[in-house]
């Protein structure tokens, strides 16, 4: 499996941490005539079209559906999952990860503009793998958003199933981008796609690395199982463990061991 950056991308796909070159400069000459330059082929992807409205020098649409989002979840909630084909919102775990009072604290926050939706009508998905809640847990650290369970849990038994933007878009949720821990009250909410793709290249252009790690993106329902590409794991142990749990499926991830991800922070 290969690294990634903080921004969430691999295979040197984030142009923020690989900036083209700039060209040489021409040398001086005469202005050349203008040319009638080719109107671009529409996008494929209808739900990030405002490529157009970003910033120059910013990231393509196209990257931008490759940004990678985390949701963690305990080995032992994967039989579940299976069980309903999709990682649904406000389904009871094996192994509750969230405490009865972040719980009870994110059905009293609705969605801007849908005051019907509540965050656990939503399925949660980190950009970042060093989401300050999964350091202070791997830490051995208390953390007010993690239950009793979740702290008496080895880290090394979690896994992250990884999707991407481009999956989300392409099963078509309804989805809502939070700039941080969705249910602190400075959060903003990008809450619809043309929206939620401005925010996304603006926490990856800033330098506060913390905001984009603790930002969520919020899928309603559920995320069918078919959107999650990959599942990294700490160990060989824990892949056999999920390899076993996935035995029959049709369900065939990539199952990754990722070391790096679940290693203890300082």
């Amino acid at each position: 499996m290969t690294d990634e950056c903080i921004h969430g991308f691999v295979d040197g796909l984030c142009a923020t941490c690989n900036p083209k070159p700039l060209p040489e400069p021409a040398a001086a000459s005469r202005p050349a005539a203008r040319s009638r330059v080719a109107a671009p082929p529409r996008a494929t992807v209808r739900s990030l079209r405002a490529a157009a409205r970003i910033p120059v020098g910013s990231l393509p649409a196209d990257t931008l559906l490759e940004q990678r989002i985390y949701h963690v979840t305990h080995v032992s909630n994967l039989p579940g999952i299976l069980e309903q084909r999709a990682i649904v919102a406000g389904a009871v775990p094996q192994l509750d990860l969230s405490s009865a009072e972040l719980r009870a604290e994110r059905s009293e926050v609705s969605i801007p503009g849908s005051p019907e939706l509540r965050l656990t009508d939503f399925v949660p998905f980190f950009l970042s793998p060093e989401t300050g809640l999964w350091q202070s847990l791997r830490s051995g650290h208390d953390h007010p958003r993690v239950s009793a369970a979740g702290r008496a849990a080895e880290p090394l038994d979690f896994v992250f199933l990884v999707s991407t933007v481009r999956h989300v878009v392409a099963s078509d949720p309804a989805f809502v981008l939070a700039d941080g821990n969705a249910e602190a009250s400075a959060t903003r909410f990008a809450t619809t796609r043309e929206d939620a793709e401005r925010m996304l290249y603006r926490l990856r252009a800033e330098s506060d690395t913390e905001r984009l790690q603790n930002a969520e993106l919020l899928v309603a329902d559920r995320l069918p199982l078919e959107s999650v590409s990959l599942i990294g794991v700490a160990n060989d142990k824990v892949r056999s463990a999920v390899r076993d749990i996935l035995a029959g499926s049709d369900f065939t991830p990539k199952i990754s061991v990722y070391p790096p991800w679940f290693q203890q922070s300082e």
